[in-house]
């Protein structure tokens, strides 16, 4: 039986339109989703017959594919709840999401300057990547990443509570090559309640590193 498995979508390919269309969404999910998730279930398989057969050979690559698929499927299956037709604005204490709208501030300053960073960090991505919100359990805070691919550059113990794709086959077919575009309408169906309830055990979990004195 395999691992992973390639979740269902939670609303069908065009509930985010106008922002993405149900051509993007249909491929995006069905494909290249489903492609990270059998992608991470051949490499724990290859890597299984590599144990079998003490030949280490390929671990160098096999590891980092490994490390490409796996957070590919766990990045696409964060982005697909993320959204909501019913999104958008900014996050709200009267929308039950006070806590998270307070985090922003705290860790940025303002919503505004959250945003412009998110904004900015997701549409300049050199090649592919995402521009992703994360919990950072050190500090307590929330910081913006900027995600090469689907794993390099990445703040080790910190949780994505927030993402963007910013890879073409996530805009391409709509946006053509204005990345900085389809970044700017994605706001428009960020789902906060999602996000506030991803912050929220971001937070719960946070003891689990064994961090240094």
């Amino acid at each position: 039986m395999a691992t992973y498995t390639l979740p269902e979508l939670p609303y069908d390919y065009a509930a985010l339109e106008p922002v993405i269309n149900p051509q993007i969404i249909e491929l995006h999910h069905d494909k290249h989703h489903a492609a990270y998730v059998k992608g991470a279930n051949d490499t724990l398989e290859q890597l299984e017959e590599a144990r079998d057969k003490e030949a280490w050979g390929a671990i160098n690559g096999l590891q980092k594919n490994l490390a490409f698929h796996l957070s590919g499927h766990i990045l696409h299956s964060i982005y697909w709840h993320n959204m909501t037709g019913d999104g958008g604005g900014e996050p709200l204490a009267a929308d039950g999401v006070g806590d998270l709208a307070d985090a922003i501030t705290e860790s940025f300053g303002s919503f505004a300057g959250f945003k412009s960073q998110l904004t900015k960090a997701a549409a300049t991505t050199q090649g592919s990547g995402w521009g992703v919100l994360a919990y950072e359990p050190v500090s307590g805070k929330l910081i913006v990443e900027q995600v090469y691919d689907h794993q390099g550059n990445v703040g080790q113990g910190s949780t994505p509570i927030l993402v963007f794709d910013a890879w073409e086959h996530a805009f391409y077919l709509q946006y053509k090559n204005q990345k900085v575009d389809f970044i700017e309408a994605m706001w428009a169906v960020v789902n906060w309640q999602d996000v506030a309830k991803r912050y929220a055990a971001a937070k719960e979990r946070a003891d689990v590193l064994l961090l240094a004195p």
